[in-house]
């Protein structure tokens, strides 16, 4: 094992051409934490790119060669003795333990809940991020968006291997229910959707106990994979499912629905600001920090769009609604009504905007 440091020690890292992300590392000690392929390994390598190669060592844990009780004999002593600074465990697991280092990182996707590190959560780009791997900001951004979705290793996969390359990560990193679980949810996007229900559908073609699937569907939860979103004011009513990137559905399922996508790509510009969102009936956010209401139509054209604020009018009422935006694909404008300010954005402007 103390060979395998020295190797670890000794190895230059190497890193394509990084595009900043909104989060950023500095001199002190992280958990970095999200889903597989979103960028955590490479967060990770351009900061320590910035320190002189002597003041790190690098750890993949997911390294097969690693004895973990070797590993946890010696790390203390050859950090110590090599006067590493920075030590770096990615992909960590909690069997392994930690040295006496002036700076720890740790990427996962597990919240371990350690006190002494600063927990920093990566999702996939959201569409300004992702807009640093574009050459032009044109509509052809957009529709790249759709096609690529947040994760940064797709822009270097070719269009006919996408959707077997996320297959198969997918199924390396999640177990065999969790995996199925994320199948149901790709075919279930923007629904209304509980763990029970899974169940009931799942238990119909294979072997699989209650308590098995409830809690892998919290493992996925808890990893965010899937997100959920609650009904405002009924928090027992049933939460609506997420995927944690759009392009997920498509290698998932094969079935189409592009309005319970394009509703997806809406929550997670949302989640990935932070913004505290519900859904209502016949509402698709409801924003009550900001007294606005979000409908997701790429296709809106007026007279609908009419109707659709007649259906939600009591709600517009009851909860003083300063304003109602309507996310579309490319149409624009605004619309007279007597109780709320009635906006149509573009998705690509809404998602830049403030």
């Amino acid at each position: 094992m103390e060979i395998l440091l020295e190797e670890f020690y000794k190895t230059d890292i190497n890193l394509e051409k990084f595009h900043d992300r909104k989060l950023f590392l500095d001199d002190k000690s992280y958990q970095i934490i999200g889903a597989t392929q979103t960028g955590k390994s490479k967060l990770v390598k351009s900061y320590l790119l910035t320190l002189k190669k002597s003041s790190y060592l690098y750890i993949n844990c997911n390294d097969v060669r690693i004895d973990i009780e070797s590993l946890n004999n010696l790390l203390n002593k050859f950090s110590h003795a090599n006067k590493i600074d920075v030590l770096v465990l990615d992909n960590y697991h909690d069997k392994i333990k930690f040295a006496n280092v002036t700076q720890l990182i740790i990427t996962s996707q597990v919240n371990y809940h350690f006190d002494y590190l600063i927990t920093m959560q990566l999702f996939p780009l959201d569409y300004e991020e992702f807009l640093a791997y574009e050459h032009k900001y044109d509509s052809s951004a957009l529709n790249h968006f759709f096609q690529l979705g947040g994760l940064p290793v797709m822009h270097k996969i070719q269009a006919d291997d996408r959707n077997i390359f996320l297959q198969k990560t997918l199924k390396y990193t999640l177990s065999d229910i969790e995996f199925d679980i994320l199948i149901f949810c790709a075919k279930a996007v923007s629904q209304k959707i509980s763990a029970f229900t899974i169940y009931e559908r799942l238990k119909q073609t294979r072997k699989i106990s209650k308590d098995k699937l409830y809690s892998s569907f919290e493992s996925l939860l808890n990893k965010n994979y899937i997100h959920q979103l609650a009904k405002y004011n009924y928090p027992k009513a049933t939460k609506k499912i997420y995927l944690f990137d759009i392009v997920i559905k498509s290698a998932l399922s094969t079935l189409k629905n592009f309005s319970k996508l394009f509703e997806n790509m809406v929550y997670l510009e949302l989640l990935k600001s932070s913004t505290e969102c519900y859904y209502a009936d016949g509402i698709d956010f409801y924003l009550p920090s900001k007294d606005e209401i979000i409908i997701c139509k790429p296709f809106a054209d007026e007279r609908r769009l009419f109707q659709k604020l007649e259906s939600i009018e009591a709600f517009i009422f009851t909860y003083s609604i300063k304003k109602v935006t309507a996310v579309t694909m490319n149409k624009e404008g605004s619309i007279s009504h007597p109780l709320s300010k009635v906006e149509l954005v573009p998705f690509d402007i809404w998602a830049l905007g403030d």
